[in-house]
């Protein structure tokens, strides 16, 4: 029959090789009490830019000096830059430093805003491999002038070693070290912003 024949020549077919593609999410999660907040004011989660090569959703590993490479089969599930503008908007507002933690799309108006620049974001393999993670922050306060004065700005690098190459545990790494830096970031910003300026032409909220 015509099923027949059909089921005969696909059986005879050559097949490719399926190779299935991972995605990984890098979400570290704070633990611990939270803090007693040092403003009554809100801050928002501003932009978060990641230099490149760093900034798709492939994961990046560094083979030597100068090579870089992408992996197209081990990725993440949504670009660097929004899985660590969420985690440390999310990791902020757990920490109840300021009245209330803003994510970038709300449109409530805010009265200090932070911005992150991630500058590594990769596994390092020239030697024993390494998880990457280098971060700066900005936090600005809203003014009467074109532009937000910089309140604070900090820098941090973590390093974490992986147990192996594989990409699992480079997302492992990925997460750790990014927990390294935002409690790191938690525990200066909390002795920053003792005594923040107040926002200008902005007044307190009213307590609940």
């Amino acid at each position: 029959s015509v099923l027949l024949i059909c089921a005969v020549v696909s059986a005879c077919a050559p097949t490719k090789p399926i190779v299935d593609s991972t995605t990984w999410l890098i979400a570290p999660k704070r633990v611990g009490e939270t803090r007693k907040a040092n403003s009554d004011f809100w801050l928002k989660m501003g932009a978060v830019s990641v230099n490149s090569p760093f900034d798709s959703k492939s994961m990046v590993y560094r083979l030597s000096d100068q090579r870089y490479e992408k992996d197209f089969y081990s990725g993440y599930v949504s670009t660097p830059a929004e899985m660590i503008g969420n985690a440390t908007r999310q990791w902020i507002s757990d920490a109840n430093i300021f009245r209330a933690t803003l994510n970038q799309s709300n449109t409530f108006f805010p009265y200090y805003t932070l911005q992150a620049s991630v500058t590594e974001f990769y596994g390092d393999y020239r030697s024993q491999g390494e998880a990457v993670v280098s971060m700066e922050f900005y936090l600005t306060m809203l003014s009467s002038g074109s532009q937000n004065p910089i309140l604070m700005t900090n820098r941090y690098t973590q390093r974490v070693p992986l147990k192996d190459n594989r990409p699992e545990s480079l997302a492992n790494g990925l997460q750790q070290a990014m927990a390294g830096i935002l409690q790191r970031y938690e525990n200066d910003l909390y002795a920053g912003t003792k005594n923040l300026p107040r926002p200008l032409g902005q007044q307190k909220l009213l307590s609940k």
